[in-house]
């Protein structure tokens, strides 16, 4: 699918309709299988010493966009670039803030889930500061997936209700404090709101989405006759790769793929579910909402279902580094199956 999506645009900007396919080959999936295959094989117990060095290491390179090492794309500052090689650290982050909680939930000499001073309170800190500095780039619906499986995370390993409430009313207040301050993100909850008045304008994005999957009626268009991806879909091969989906494939193609979506994600949580360990479960639960959450943001929003979020689809959208996190955290989550 990537490759039907990016053919057009690979040929109009580098005569090379393959052009995207070789890169996500190179840069996604060559190092997504080294890491797939790494993690694999490496305990995942080893994670639980290495956490803390892991998120600050992840931090340090996420500040690094910010610098003259930041690559700047769309108006957003979310690449480093080292000599050769770019890649995204809000990514990478995915994986270290998931090993970090989990690491931090297992820690047996205190209960978490259970004081303010010692649970709640720095959980609240560090996802803050996380998050902050991910709202900064700006990547708030990368913010919204982690430290919604962060706090997911933290629930289940046993938090009471009322932590819950207090977390979700000051996600709440943060969520709509930047809404109200930031402009372009106002602009999207508008053209959510006002769904299809507003076609030609800010709720061209979505309007097109919709006309692609609608036009894929029940078999689809047919694999790489897809027409929207021509000139009416911005970025087809990553934010709108759904509707390309839909449009060639049709509902039972886009059907298939949410069923397999859904399958991945029931089967890590059960998983959890039937880990006896701390640890394994916490990253399980972790991982499992991410990878879930960000199909869902991805194809919701995209049928208008949710406001715009930019949010690619895991495994398939166009993204070296997305690509590679993904398969490095399959791999974790294999290892975590053959030891129980």
């Amino acid at each position: 699918m990537l490759t039907s999506a990016s053919s057009h645009l690979g040929q109009a900007r580098f005569g090379d309709a393959y052009y995207y396919l070789k890169q996500q080959l190179i840069k996604g999936l060559m190092v997504g299988l080294l890491g797939f295959f790494v993690a694999y094989y490496l305990n995942y117990r080893n994670y639980k010493k290495w956490a803390v060095w892991l998120l600050l290491i992840s931090l340090g390179l996420l500040l690094m966009v910010f610098t003259s090492f930041g690559v700047a794309r769309g108006g957003a500052d979310r690449w480093v670039a080292l000599g050769p090689i770019t890649f995204q650290p809000s990514e990478i982050l995915k994986i270290t803030y998931v090993l970090y909680v989990a690491a931090w939930l297992a820690n047996a000499r205190v209960q978490r889930h259970r004081h303010y001073s010692q649970g709640l309170i720095p959980f609240l800190v560090i996802s803050g500061i996380v998050g902050g500095i991910l709202i900064m780039q700006p990547a708030t619906s990368t913010v919204a997936i982690l430290l919604g499986a962060g706090a997911l995370m933290y629930f289940v390993s046993g938090a009471p209700w009322r932590f819950m409430v207090v977390s979700f009313i000051l996600g709440v207040v943060v969520l709509a404090g930047l809404v109200a301050v930031t402009p372009y993100r106002l602009e999207r909850i508008k053209s959510f709101i006002s769904s299809g008045e507003d076609s030609l304008d800010i709720g061209y994005h979505v309007t097109q989405a919709q006309i692609a999957i609608g036009s894929g009626q029940l078999t689809g268009v047919g694999y790489g006759e897809s027409i929207a991806k021509i000139s009416l879909l911005p970025d087809p091969l990553a934010d709108s790769i759904f509707a390309v989906i839909a449009e060639e494939l049709g509902f039972i193609g886009s059907s298939v793929l949410i069923v397999l979506f859904a399958i991945l994600t029931f089967k890590i949580l059960w998983m959890a579910k039937r880990s006896r360990d701390h640890f394994a479960q916490s990253i399980l639960v972790g991982f499992g909402v991410i990878i879930g959450g960000q199909a869902f943001l991805h194809m919701a929003a995209i049928s208008g279902l949710l406001p715009p979020t930019g949010v690619p689809l895991p495994f398939i959208s166009y993204g070296g580094t997305a690509l590679a996190v993904f398969l490095t955290m399959s791999g974790i989550v294999a290892n975590i199956s053959r030891s129980q």
